[in-house]
């Protein structure tokens, strides 16, 4: 049976796709341990659901984050090694992010003043999830802004997905999200 640990990271480093380490605390694997989180996030929300085709939709994001994962986990002298939407992120993915915004928001409009999430299980689980690929984004900002080879479509990509997220998590709240200022 093969061991889940080696030791190698002991030493306060973790691998590179393609070769390399580099320290845990580096921008880069902050960038995309946040990206991690956030499929995890995803994973809770999915797990939530009865419905099968946002569950699907769900998974196929899941798996979209690990594309932009090894994106940022690549040894930066081998990014020629990296494919579109397979293991870097393409302008396409971004764009199809926006048809999908496009889509749920004419569905589900969105309502016209700050909310207090928490409604559904299902919709704060999608608040939870946003918040944290809003901090992958952060984080792979501050990557790129200490020289770290992050594309703006992987930038672009974060912030849609962050937008998706929002909008999903408004649809499965429904009507009963209470708004953030007092009702008098």
């Amino acid at each position: 049976m093969p061991r889940i640990y080696t030791g190698t990271g002991d030493d306060g480093t973790t691998g590179l796709l393609y070769g390399g380490r580099i320290s845990k605390a580096d921008p880069a694997t902050e960038a995309y341990g946040a990206v991690d989180e956030a499929v995890a996030a995803l994973g809770v929300t999915r797990s939530l659901t009865d419905n099968v085709t946002f569950a699907a939709e769900l998974l196929h994001l899941q798996r979209e984050l690990f594309v932009v994962g090894a994106d940022l986990a690549t040894n930066p002298a081998e990014r020629s090694k990296l494919e579109p939407g397979v293991s870097l992120v393409t302008h396409e993915m971004v764009v199809a992010l926006e048809e999908l915004i496009d889509r749920t928001v004419a569905e589900h409009p969105l309502p016209n003043e700050f909310i207090v999430p928490g409604a559904t299980t299902t919709s704060a689980s999608l608040d939870v999830a946003r918040s944290v690929v809003r901090r992958a984004e952060r984080r792979s900002v501050a990557f790129r802004d200490a020289g770290g080879p992050v594309s703006d479509d992987l930038l672009h990509y974060l912030n849609r997905l962050s937008d998706l997220l929002f909008c999903l998590a408004r649809w499965q709240a429904g009507e009963h999200e209470p708004s953030s200022r007092e009702q008098h």
